[in-house]
């Protein structure tokens, strides 16, 4: 009797050593054919912003690195995370990719799990906040800013993106690190928040860069200081939040392509290559800039560690200063 036990379990076993070894020869086939059609990126924010003009950049260099259509789709809501789920539900094929950006996970009850739910593919680029204003709002720097905001209470608004974007939570870290009582008002994207700017709607904004540097360049808006360490290229003149006396105010936003979990590796291998090419690309490197961003090549294992990294440090901030995030 123990004799035929161990023939079971052998026989068993060699089962599973066939079917492994089938899947991985399957996974190898659909790699080796990989993509056979369109592909599609979705992009979890409205036309037109920052999110969407890195995004319909990628597409257009990888569509010509797989030879095939990379096609934006466009799901904005609920501060990215109706078009993370959509990402996070899709086949695991290589067929719908998703831009992600830093703070998909902050809101409570998002339906998925960045950790569990996504294979990282490569990051794509650093792009951090930029301060701005209508050239009619009298205030030149930071320091002009909080004095407007202690001058008259609560009638000083700033428009940003919805939590949990880091534009919305970098406007709270403003108000903390200043003290002062000052208005948030939130938009879908950037791209409604940048129209209304123009308007006069809103004073001031914690904005990217790519939807307003053409009105910034033409003196339509005006560019104060820059979160991040350093200055831009695209806006050399402009001084850092630390050269302008908040080094706290840090507020760096992280775009990268991810790929549903079960993506097979040999697929997502074949995406890393072409997009750290493309990153890597002289071409790509002036756009990044001319857009107001940095470019960031990464290996997938590199991706999920700042993804876990830059996650965990927002999160921090927000159990931190108390904030509700909404979605």
């Amino acid at each position: 009797m123990p004799r035929r036990k161990k023939l079971n379990r052998s026989k068993k076993l060699g089962v599973l050593a066939v079917l492994l070894a089938t899947a991985f020869a399957v996974s190898g086939a659909c790699a080796q054919d990989y993509p056979s059609h369109g592909v599609s990126l979705i992009v979890p924010y409205p036309a037109g912003g920052g999110v969407d003009t890195v995004g319909r950049i990628v597409a257009q260099r990888l569509g010509e690195a797989l030879n095939q259509q990379v096609l934006v789709l466009n799901r904005p809501g609920a501060g990215s995370v109706i078009g993370v789920r959509d990402g996070a539900k899709a086949a695991p094929d290589g067929y719908t990719l998703l831009m992600l950006v830093t703070g998909a996970s902050l809101p409570p009850d998002t339906g998925y799990d960045l950790a569990k739910d996504f294979a990282p593919v490569s990051l794509i680029a650093s792009i951090p906040i930029v301060i701005m204003s209508n050239p009619d709002v009298p205030a030149k720097s930071m320091k002009d800013i909080v004095a407007l905001a202690k001058k008259d209470p609560g009638k000083v608004t700033i428009g940003t993106p919805p939590s949990p974007t880091l534009n919305y939570f970098g406007a709270e870290q403003f108000k903390s690190l200043t003290g002062t009582d000052v208005t948030i008002v939130t938009y879908k994207g950037t791209g409604p928040l940048t129209n209304d700017l123009l308007g006069g709607h809103v004073m001031f904004a914690f904005n990217t860069l790519p939807p307003a540097i053409g009105n910034i360049q033409a003196g339509k808006l005006r560019a104060i200081a820059v979160a991040s360490p350093e200055r831009l290229s695209a806006i050399p003149d402009v001084p850092t939040t630390a050269e302008s006396g908040m080094p706290a105010l840090d507020i760096v936003q992280y775009y990268g392509v991810v790929a549903p979990a079960g993506t097979p590796k040999p697929i997502v291998d074949r995406l890393n290559k072409e997009l750290r090419g493309i990153v890597n690309s002289d071409d790509f490197k002036k756009r990044i800039a001319a857009a107001g961003g940095g470019p960031i090549a990464s290996t997938p294992a590199e991706y999920a560690a700042n993804i876990a990294r830059e996650e965990g440090k927002w999160a921090a901030l927000i159990k931190k200063l108390g904030l509700k995030v909404e979605q």
